[in-house]
């Protein structure tokens, strides 16, 4: 049998890893990325979308193995790996990584698996450890949605873009925790390609009305990972060449170029992943470094909303697209993508948080009088200065500040304590935010996820 180089590669990964050999800043960083993905989750359950993912997740139903976040309700582990993974992305305020918006496409079927199959911490941490590489490799192997090209540094878009690379790591860390042998794994990894969503980030980007389903819909790929991990284990055989190099995965999918040397280039020594930012506003990551900026002129100023004339936004090109320009408010993807509805929420003082999605305040007239102070375009040859500037008319006087684009502040472990309490708060006892911390922050020494999982549900 034929197989391909990279997905041998990536079985013996998944499959010969152990917990031993994870370095400790791994360790630490999967116990946080938990932490801050859960509160995600827990936020998500206000929302509509949240909302009808649980509402679904009863009419699916089956057996009671593993539960929903926040609910305590419990279903197959395929539903509540796509329940909570929506959840986990509700709000869009969970982490960024290479491979993007990974959270909620592995943690949440690592959880319902190790939640099924009673396993303890380690496991967990392991298993998503090996999911979250897996998946940023297959990743960096694809295409970016815009990169700049050229000596002019022209912003350049690829034909398709999305989060396909990361049913692999779903696949591989439930794959791990049902403890696949090297053969089944490598039929799961095989299946996965063939069980993933079609890549939509960029028909998102250029639609004039954002829909629910954003850049794709976690939930529904996460079934995929689940079920290519359980149809291996009972003998289906997978697509052993999935990688091609000529009618493999990313031709099939559609991507428009294939590096498929990023993948295997020293694996397991050197994580790549972990290279993860915490997003401090619960918006799209395109605009946040404006925003930050935004804060720190009106706090640092004492501006208030009446004192405020007009706001300029100068940012990523991606501003200008229909998914941003678009001011309707339908939807709280609307507010997500929504940058003047999000500084007019800011310059307000609307808790940072949930509440900066709920569609009653972004419709009030002071939020909605105030975000037609608020304009944004593209940073003028962004290209290749990469900077954001922020200008603000106010008491007859114009303040500003700029900086670049990747100078979003880092949030500190603290940061995602409170950032985790804040998201938690509508739905967990106080009790309970303070267990649920000290048990994930100390997950390795947890013998049953189901010991984690009484602390994070109302029940």
């Amino acid at each position: 049998m034929s197989v391909s180089p990279e997905l041998e590669g990536l079985t013996n990964f998944a499959v010969n890893t152990r917990y031993e050999n994870l370095p400790a800043a791994v360790v630490h960083d999967l116990k946080y990325l938990l932490l801050d993905s859960i509160g995600c989750a827990l936020a998500g359950i206000s929302t509509d979308p949240g909302k009808m993912f649980i509402a679904l997740s009863k009419q699916i139903g089956g057996p009671p193995e593993s539960s929903i976040i926040g609910t305590g309700d419990k279903f197959s582990c395929v539903n509540a790996a796509m329940v909570n993974g929506q959840l986990i992305n509700a709000i869009d305020y969970d982490a960024l990584m290479p491979g993007a918006h990974a959270p909620p496409y592995i943690l949440a079927p690592a959880l319902a698996m190790a939640e099924k199959e009673g396993a303890g911490g380690r496991e967990l941490i392991l298993a998503a450890a090996i999911g979250f590489e897996i998946s940023a490799r297959i990743a960096a192997a694809t295409p970016s949605g815009a990169r700049f090209d050229g000596p002019e540094k022209q912003l350049k878009w690829s034909e398709r873009w999305g989060q396909e690379a990361a049913n692999f790591g779903a696949t591989a860390a439930a794959g791990n925790l049902i403890r696949l042998n090297h053969n089944q794994m490598l039929n799961a990894l095989g299946v996965a390609g063939h069980l993933c969503q079609v890549p939509t980030w960029i028909r998102y980007t250029f639609s004039e009305h954002r829909s629910m389903a954003k850049y794709g819909v976690p939930g529904w790929q996460n079934t995929g990972g689940v079920i290519a991990a359980l149809l291996a284990e009972m003998g289906y055989l997978g697509d052993s060449t999935v990688f091609d190099p000529k009618e493999g995965f990313w031709k099939f999918v559609g991507y428009d170029s294939w590096n498929p040397e990023n993948i295997l280039k020293d694996l397991g020594t050197d994580w790549i992943f972990d290279k993860i930012t915490y997003k401090p506003y619960p918006c799209c990551r395109m605009f946040q470094t404006e925003v930050e900026c935004f804060l720190n002129i009106i706090e640092d100023n004492k501006l208030t909303p009446e004192e405020i004339e007009n706001v300029q936004l100068f940012g990523h090109p991606t501003l200008e697209t229909p998914a941003f320009t678009n001011r309707e408010i339908v939807s709280i993807a609307d507010i997500q993508f929504g940058p003047a509805c999000i500084i007019s929420m800011a310059a307000n003082g609307v808790p940072k948080g949930v509440e900066w999605q709920d569609l009653e305040i972004a419709r009030s007239p002071r939020i909605a009088e105030f975000a037609e102070k608020v304009t944004y375009h593209g940073y003028p040859d962004y290209g290749l200065k990469q900077m954001c500037r922020v200008e603000v008319v106010a008491r007859g006087r114009e303040f500003k500040q700029e900086k670049p684009y990747s100078q979003l502040t880092r949030l500190t472990d603290g940061d995602v304590v409170e950032k985790y309490r804040h998201n938690a708060s509508r739905i967990l006892t106080q009790n309970k935010i303070d267990s649920s911390i000290n048990i994930i922050l100390d997950l390795e020494k947890v013998d049953n996820i189901s010991d984690l999982v009484l602390h994070i549900t109302m029940r």
